[in-house]
């Protein structure tokens, strides 16, 4: 157990490879990974260890067994880290009386992602460490400006947040560090004749950016979309204002009148509406920068062929890096002399080729599409150098040269569409679901996962055979 041999398999950084994963896998527990998310995402840098440990175990001739894959991984995660370096400045938040709040970041119009998509941002006032992901509430086409993503404070990170928003001291300008987005690259699933989406508590969220994605179809190209039925479940009263985020923040109502949208929202916690006039929901513009830079596509919007660029170059540089340290010097070393050149360095060096292939690559692309950015950034500010309006107004915000605060009356969203409020009962989803008429009807549970596992239940019954289920989890 204690053999580190040069030559052949050695036992030592197997071992140390094998505890690696253990510790991953232990904290991969729900009951760690849910209630103690900063242990989970931590401890699972020790990939870098695993990886390393398992190379000096098996040396790399079994190592290129998994090579393809660690290879992709390498470069997806350098040009995460080249875009996890830029700050992102936010435009604006919307402050709900349910500890809620919508951030609203700047982002390029060409960065374009589907429904569903999830983000990874970083708040380093808040700590410079800590990641979280969240599902990604606004629509890349009908919200091109910017991301939004709604973030409920439960944790001590997002409570803290929370508090930053709606102190009335709040700060005048803050940036984030962002990862993404990722997520899907189709709605499939608009392509039924009804959707039904079941949420429960802030699974509502991924539910959002669907409903933009119908708005902005309607009306755009006046292509059919499909009947909507929200089924939502909330703790109290004041969740339901969660519902006035389904238009953007540039949004009106007249927009969602197009949509045949129905919300049945049931309030599980409280048998009678209350008697308060529920608090408005409040608006933060924040003062922008002049070196404020949006949130950008890594490889640009050609990212498939920048893409297929780093991969084939850096493969053929780290082959060309290889042969001739094989020609002129292991070569040598294996046939002149009676020595025979270690597996454990050969191991390394053929890793430090690889990495340094991918970082040289990858960089030279990755400032190749900066400098194209900063030239198109040029550009649009030259065409924007008009005289600016007298009067700021939020709903342009780069007019503005303070911080604003908006909490004006408005209508709110469950007032201007067909919506249903039952208090003191959880819905009855067999029978919701099937009353829903349609040759074909897309089914999206969002939320605990008993409330999925009964909605599944339902469609796979046979009690109707026109019922199409999808779950979505985001069990971080």
């Amino acid at each position: 157990m204690l053999t580190w041999d040069k030559i052949d398999v050695a036992n030592v950084p197997g071992e140390l490879a094998l505890l690696s994963g253990l510790v991953m896998w232990i904290t991969s527990l729900p009951s760690i990974r849910r209630k103690v998310f900063e242990i989970f995402y931590y401890t699972h840098h020790l990939y870098s260890l695993f990886l390393f440990f398992f190379l000096l175990h098996v040396h790399i001739s079994f190592f290129s067994l998994i090579l393809p894959g660690v290879y992709l991984f390498l470069i997806d995660r350098y040009l995460r880290f080249l875009q996890s370096r830029r700050k992102v400045p936010l435009v604006s938040a919307r402050i709900l009386p349910c500890e809620t709040i919508e951030l609203n970041l700047s982002k390029s119009p060409g960065l374009s992602y589907g429904p569903l998509s999830i983000v990874f941002i970083n708040v380093p006032s808040i700590s410079s460490l800590q990641w979280h992901p969240f599902t990604v509430s606004s629509n890349s086409n009908m919200d091109q400006d910017h991301l939004s993503v709604i973030i409920k404070a439960e944790g001590s990170w997002s409570q803290k947040l929370y508090q930053m928003m709606s102190s009335p001291s709040c700060v005048e300008r803050l940036h984030v560090s962002v990862e993404g987005p990722y997520g899907p690259t189709s709605a499939h699933f608009l392509s039924h004749e009804m959707l039904v989406m079941v949420s429960g508590g802030s699974g509502i969220t991924p539910f959002i950016s669907i409903i933009r994605e119908v708005i902005y179809r309607r009306t755009t190209s006046g292509r059919p979309s499909p009947r909507l039925l929200l089924i939502c479940a909330f703790k109290n009263s004041s969740n339901l204002s969660v519902l006035d985020l389904v238009l953007p923040i540039s949004g009106t109502n007249s927009a969602i009148s197009l949509l045949q949208l129905r919300i049945e929202a049931f309030i599980t916690r409280e048998k009678e509406p209350p008697t308060d006039a529920p608090k408005s929901l409040e608006t933060i513009w924040f003062k922008p920068g002049n070196s404020d830079k949006p949130i950008y596509a890594v490889l640009g919007p050609s990212s498939w062929l920048w893409l297929g660029i780093i991969i084939s170059t850096s493969f053929v540089m780290f082959l060309l890096l290889l042969g001739i340290l094989t020609r002129y010097y292991i070569y040598p070393i294996d046939h002149n002399t009676d020595m025979v050149y270690s597996n454990l360095s050969r191991s390394l060096l053929n890793m430090l080729f690889i990495c340094v292939s991918i970082f040289a690559t990858s960089s030279v692309v990755e400032l190749w599409n900066r400098k194209q950015r900063v030239m198109e950034a040029k550009q649009i500010q030259n065409m924007e150098m008009e005289p600016t309006p007298t009067t700021s107004s939020p709903g342009s915000w780069f007019y503005s040269a303070d911080r604003e605060l908006e909490s004006l009356p408005h209508q709110p969203l469950i007032e201007a569409i067909i919506t249903n409020v039952h208090h003191g009962a959880r819905p009855d989803l067999k029978k919701l679901i099937l009353e829903c008429q349609g040759s074909s009807i897309g089914v999206l549970a969002s939320g605990p996962r008993e409330m999925r596992h009964d909605v599944a239940t339902i469609c796979s019954s046979g009690l109707a055979h026109n019922l199409q289920f999808e779950s979505i989890s985001f069990s971080w």
